[in-house]
């Protein structure tokens, strides 16, 4: 007869019960961070860009194509190279750009 009115908090299986539950919300919680992130996002297609501090010293970039990501860290120095001027770009009244290429006549 003692067996029947044993409390259930001495039951030892109760606290592996509460452990497997505290797994899984954990396991759930990843989960939902791995599908929001488009970086790790295993079944996310998409070609990706990440710019990070846009503009300052401490830029990166982290572009995403297919399996492959490339990261491009800024080296604080302006860039330059050769070429030649292609056209002009105006912004209108309305926020809309016009580009207008330059033509040789």
């Amino acid at each position: 007869m003692k067996l029947l009115h044993e409390p259930e908090s001495d039951d030892p299986i109760l606290s592996v019960v509460n452990l497997i539950d505290i797994f899984l919300v954990i396991i759930a919680a990843l989960l939902i961070t791995v599908a929001q992130n488009p970086l790790i996002n295993p079944f996310n297609k998409q070609d990706v860009t990440v710019i990070t501090d846009p503009g300052k010293p401490s830029m990166e970039m982290l572009v995403k194509k297919g399996e492959k990501i490339e990261k491009y860290k800024a080296n604080g120095n302006i860039g330059s190279g050769d070429g030649e001027k292609a056209g002009v770009a105006y912004r209108m009244k309305d926020g809309s750009m016009i580009y207008v290429p330059e033509g040789k006549p």
